[in-house]
């Protein structure tokens, strides 16, 4: 029997990609020509996103979850080889440059990677039947920390601070919902304290001490945290202008009142909220929360093991990129770098999010089996 396509997610899809495409088309007037049509490039990504959606629903998630291990290794590997043949942007080596196509980030690809490769572990750990036993969730642990920290450590040395936290916070979420015992949070956050107190200290009273011991890439790192709060910087204040500007309905579409840089991508958020106001904010902050809610309530009722491991991955991680994103632009988070997902334009990461669709389609569509049967 034919299964039906779940066609909730492709209205709040729809609904992005008009926010998304309106949002980076009023971005091109203070955007660099030579990068072309962002916009038209933008809808391009959304098309061949469609594309995978289809063909993920196509191959089930089972194709996905059995090599799991293998998508692993791949975008390990591109990591690694980015590092040595990627083509430096701004200080950073974080895309493949592809002539003919455009950039190509493997770091937005790795976040999905993570995801599956800890929930097979998971699965895994939880099909042994293991209890409470302190030694074999020890085990499970530093396993699943080395799958996060090896794509950690190429990520930061890109170097993208951002990238990396979302690998933690997905990491810390799956966990979370794995069942293993509350007493590792407490100890992971106690030596967290301890060891942001030492690094912290080192940092305010011995700056020379610091730069000896870590190297000015992570001093300027912290720096750029300690000094967020102060709304220091162009990029901040004239985003913050824009959206303070912008009222109760805004200027208007294609009417962005200020410069700011990276409109189309980090701050995009401010570009909406200075076109259409107050209320398009309210608008938009309304699809996202009915986006992530839906998530959820599939991960309340979904039975399958690592589908709701992965969509807890998923959840976390989309929650984290919503309110860093937004905080940052209203400048009550530190900037960054993170960007609004499927509003913000990148390739990369809309086609990893569409690859997400798919998935999620995929257990709603289990989900629906799972009641049928029953």
């Amino acid at each position: 029997m034919k299964e039906r396509i779940n066609k909730n997610f492709f209205i709040f899809i729809c609904l992005f990609m008009i926010i998304s495409i309106t949002s980076i088309y009023s971005s091109l007037t203070y955007t660099s020509k030579t990068l072309g049509n962002l916009a038209l490039k933008q809808f391009v990504w959304y098309i061949i996103g469609f594309i995978l959606i289809f063909s993920i629903i196509k191959l089930k998630n089972s194709f996905l979850f059995r090599h799991a291990w293998f998508f692993y290794i791949v975008g390990v590997s591109s990591l690694i080889l980015l590092l040595i043949f990627g083509t430096p942007i701004n200080g950073s080596k974080c895309w493949f440059i592809i002539p003919g196509i455009g950039s190509v980030q493997p770091s937005e690809f790795m976040k999905l990677f993570i995801m599956l490769a800890l929930g097979r572990l998971i699965t895994d750990f939880k099909n042994k039947n293991y209890s409470s036993n302190l030694y074999d969730e020890f085990i499970f642990i530093v396993k699943a920390l080395f799958i996060v920290l090896i794509p950690s450590i190429l990520t930061f040395l890109q170097p993208d601070t951002g990238a990396v936290i979302i690998y933690l916070v997905i990491f810390s979420f799956m966990m979370f919902f794995s069942g293993i015992s509350i007493r590792w949070f407490l100890i992971a956050l106690l030596i967290i304290l301890v060891v942001c107190t030492l690094v912290g200290g080192i940092y305010i009273f011995n700056e020379q001490l610091f730069l000896d011991i870590f190297g000015t890439s992570l001093y300027y790192r912290i720096e750029r945290l300690f000094m967020w709060h102060e709304g220091v910087g162009l990029q901040l204040e004239n985003a913050i202008a824009a959206i303070g500007s912008g009222g109760l309905f805004g200027h208007g579409f294609n009417k962005t009142p200020i410069y700011f840089p990276e409109a189309a991508t980090d701050f995009i958020f401010a570009v909406f909220a200075s076109n259409f106001g107050f209320c398009g904010v309210i608008l938009l902050i309304s699809v996202i929360s009915f986006f992530d809610i839906y998530i959820i309530y599939l991960m309340k009722k979904n039975t399958n093991d690592i589908s709701k491991y992965i969509l807890s991955g998923i959840i976390g991680m989309l929650l984290f990129q919503q309110i860093q994103n937004i905080g940052m632009t209203l400048g009550l988070l530190p900037i960054t770098g993170i960007t609004l997902p499927f509003i913000s334009y990148g390739g990369s990461s809309l086609l990893s999010y569409m690859i997400i669709i798919g998935m999620l389609i995929n257990i709603s569509s289990e989900k629906r089996r799972t009641y049928k049967h029953n």
